[in-house]
């Protein structure tokens, strides 16, 4: 495993933490990593990325090592593939198609493997070259006729655009499910509670932990891929959804975020992000501004300390693995933002404070109502008192129907039209 570390750009990238993200992508997915190094590049050389004695060198661990695979992460070319698999006579793939495998591997529901598959598509269309080098040469003779290899790959790419069309129909028909699913819940409006963070921060683990569910929570990038939904209570508040996402990671392949964001909508609706943080991780400030980068694309923020439209929570997760001294130091750090708590979602430590951070972020706002409901309407009255803070209820005469209750409650405006169209 080979990391280029181009000169100027990429600033303030530590090259050896990136270096262990790579290897723990390559064992998320079996591999075993013989030997991985950083590759100082002062130039990029277009045929190959690297330069001469760089691919020796690369060439001389294969050897030794014994290795059948090498994983560039970093972007290549379909030429710069092809020319290093030539020299070095090993397959060799970067960090999207590194990525892209896990994913294949990993996407368990029909949506995710749709998008996993649109996402492999459009990585192919432009390595297309590779498949099809014993075919490159023109025919001969007169005329503008290209030979059997120009026309073998232009039909691979008009086959590869019939499917990628179909599956981009099949999504929008899942974005349109999805949003109707969006919309009922407004009809009913709990509140929805959305996990976001860096690749194995913890999300799987806290969504366990909260809801009592069996999401797979390993010590393992990209554990899981598709979305999880799951009812929780909070103190105040009768119900709410938490919903789990895909984790974020530095340099995630365009073409997954593009067949991803379906799924990453659903932290565009939600009423509270939690934004889980890996603190006993020494890249753990890089990898916050990759997900404020994301949440940024997805229009949720403008940028790092920009205007959120959505209220974030900043938990600072695996605080069980810090030593003491760095404990104290965090510790007078996040008591000066309220939206900033320690937490072990392995331990349970912090979660106590956090659902009722979580409670207050979502009943502000609320106000009083007097409400005059039917006395033998049961239901209304329970409903009114299982969803908002009841603060007096007392009789209120009658009516043509019979005799009625005032009831003062709180609501949320949420709660209240829920109320209203009952």
């Amino acid at each position: 495993m080979v990391y280029p570390e181009i000169r100027g750009a990429r600033a303030g990238v530590d090259p050896e933490a990136r270096l262990e993200e790579a290897k723990g992508l390559a064992l998320a997915i079996g591999l075993v990593v013989a030997d991985a190094f950083v590759l100082p590049l002062r130039q990029v050389r277009p045929a190959t990325l690297f330069g001469e004695g760089q691919i020796e060198r690369m060439a001389t661990a294969c050897e030794l090592e014994d290795a059948e695979l090498v994983i560039v992460d970093g972007s290549l070319s379909g030429i710069q593939q092809r020319n290093l698999e030539e020299k070095l006579k090993r397959k060799v793939i970067d960090r999207t198609g590194l990525i892209l495998e896990i994913f294949g591997e990993r996407a368990a529901t029909a949506e995710g493997r749709l998008q996993v598959e649109l996402a492999h598509l459009d990585y192919q269309q432009s390595r297309l070259v590779r498949s099809w080098t014993h075919l490159e040469r023109q025919r001969g003779g007169f005329g503008f006729l290209g030979g059997p290899g120009e026309t073998q790959i232009e039909a691979d790419r008009r086959m590869i655009r019939d499917r990628m069309g179909r599956l981009r129909k099949e999504l929008e028909q899942v974005r349109r499910t999805r949003a109707l699913h969006r919309k009922r819940r407004g009809r009913a409006p709990w509140p929805v509670i959305a996990l976001v963070g860096y690749t194995n921060a913890g999300k799987s683990t806290l969504f366990n932990r909260l809801t009592g569910a069996d999401v797979m929570a390993e010590d393992l990038l990209f554990a899981t891929l598709d979305p999880t939904m799951r009812a929780i209570s909070l103190p105040g508040v009768d119900k709410a959804i938490l919903s789990d996402t895909v984790g974020f990671i530095s340099d995630l392949p365009t073409q997954l975020v593009a067949a991803f964001r379906a799924t990453l909508e659903e932290v565009i609706e939600a009423d509270v992000i939690l934004h889980v943080r890996d603190i006993a991780n020494p890249d753990s400030l890089a990898q916050k501004r990759q997900v404020i980068g994301v949440l940024g694309d997805l229009g949720v923020i403008e940028g790092e300390g920009g205007e959120s439209r959505v209220p974030i929570l900043e938990l600072w997760n695996k605080w069980d693995l810090l030593d003491e001294d760095r404990r104290e130091e965090l510790t007078g750090m996040a008591e000066q933002d309220p939206d900033v708590l320690p937490l072990s979602a392995e331990t349970g430590f912090g979660v106590e404070p956090m659902l009722e951070r979580v409670s207050q972020l979502l009943t502000e706002g609320a106000r009083v109502y007097s409400i005059l409901v039917p006395a033998k309407d049961g239901a209304r009255i329970a409903w009114l008192h299982s969803h908002g803070e009841v603060l007096e209820e007392a009789e209120a005469g009658e009516d043509e129907d019979g005799p009625l209750r005032r009831v003062d409650v709180r609501l949320t405006a949420k709660e209240f039209g829920r109320y209203a169209s009952l």
